[in-house]
């Protein structure tokens, strides 16, 4: 499961893994920020929040999380990875040679440190 909290009033978008992702958690998701998109035009920022980076249920389920991240790219400013795992160190090093979007990663207990670093810079 997926969970997103959007915050419409910033353009903030919060998902929270729970278990092993699955095709459908990706569809979830776009259903919300889909039509945010369609309105605004961009996400200031989407934070990834999870102690442990959850893995996925199905190789479907890997290859349309890197079919969201394609397809949606574009329209996110700031995308923070707010976890103790491994991964984000890794992500935040790589992801900028694939997406256009701003990415840093940060330990799972500075959410607060990663909402700052993507609503300051959209002051900027």
């Amino acid at each position: 499961m997926l969970n997103i909290d959007l915050i419409k009033e910033s353009g903030l978008a919060i998902v929270q893994p729970e278990g092993a992702l699955s095709e459908s958690d990706f569809d979830s998701v776009a259903s919300v920020i889909d039509p945010y998109l369609e309105e605004h035009g961009e996400l200031r920022g989407l934070i990834i929040y999870t102690k442990d980076f959850p893995g996925w249920d199905s190789f479907g389920a890997m290859l349309k999380h890197f079919k969201f991240v394609k397809d949606h790219q574009q329209k996110i400013s700031h995308v923070a990875l707010v976890t103790d795992s491994a991964i984000g160190n890794l992500a935040e090093k790589i992801a900028g040679h694939f997406i256009s979007a701003k990415v840093k990663h940060f330990p799972y207990n500075q959410l607060v440190d990663a909402k700052s670093w993507i609503l300051d810079a959209a002051t900027d």
